[in-house]
């Protein structure tokens, strides 16, 4: 049985970025330091008493793991497609039968499995570690999981990190340097953090409502990047003019 053409895409890409110490540090470590650093903030705001306004903060909180779903993925999709080029081992997968649509989804995956699966395990990790420290801190129940978390989590973060991937496909497309297509694609995290510093001045409520409707707002433009993506991947000019 032939496995799946973008699946073996993606699982070669995987294995390529399991060598890369630096991206795989950044990937899993960041998500992980920032879970730390927070449980230590919600620990020492219950040593002096359960604020009234620990729900808007640690829903914040669980927003920045939407923000990291934006910044983590284009690193991993600015080199799928550039860091190959500068390697020389873009054209072999090019000049192939494979499909654009094959060879972009296949790097998609890849782009997306790592950061979302580390941006799920920062944000357990924080959840139980502020479940714990509520509950015997006299808040008596369980904050979390709650269908604010689950939206971010399940259905906005996603979203989030699919558009900067594909940004990140545009990116790698046009530039011939990592450097660049990196940039371009970590300017998507901009949108999410403005949400942020509206959810913290209370502009913007982190409701299930809201959150939908942000989520809506972002798998539109994931459509119409996808479409992007796909027209400005032209693999005919990357194997004949980059150099």
């Amino acid at each position: 049985m032939t496995a799946w053409i973008p699946w073996k895409i993606a699982r070669k890409e995987l294995k390529v970025i399991s060598r890369k110490k630096s991206i795989i540090f950044y990937t899993v470590g960041l998500p992980l330091l920032i879970a730390v650093a927070f449980s230590i903030v919600v620990r020492d705001q219950i040593a002096h008493g359960i604020p009234t306004t620990i729900s808007l903060g640690a829903e914040s909180i669980i927003y920045i793991f939407v923000v990291l779903s934006t910044v983590l993925p284009s690193t991993i999709a600015a080199y799928s497609i550039v860091g190959e080029k500068v390697e020389k081992t873009l054209e072999p997968l090019l000049a192939t039968p494979t499909t654009d649509g094959e060879i972009l989804l296949g790097k998609s995956i890849a782009s997306f499995l790592p950061p979302i699966l580390s941006a799920w395990l920062g944000a357990s990790i924080f959840m139980a570690v502020s479940d714990y420290i509520l509950y015997n801190g006299g808040l008596g129940y369980y904050y979390f999981p709650n269908w604010n978390a689950g939206v971010m989590l399940l259905i906005l973060a996603p979203l989030a990190a699919i558009l900067s991937i594909e940004v990140a496909v545009i990116a790698s497309s046009r530039v011939s340097d990592v450097r660049g297509a990196n940039q371009i694609a970590g300017l998507m995290f901009i949108p999410f953090v403005v949400v942020f510093f509206a959810g913290a001045e209370g502009l913007f409520a982190f409701s299930v409502a809201n959150l939908l409707i942000f989520s809506s707002i972002v798998m539109i433009a994931d459509i119409i990047l996808f479409f992007l993506s796909k027209a400005t991947f032209r693999r005919e000019e990357i194997l004949t003019k980059w150099k």
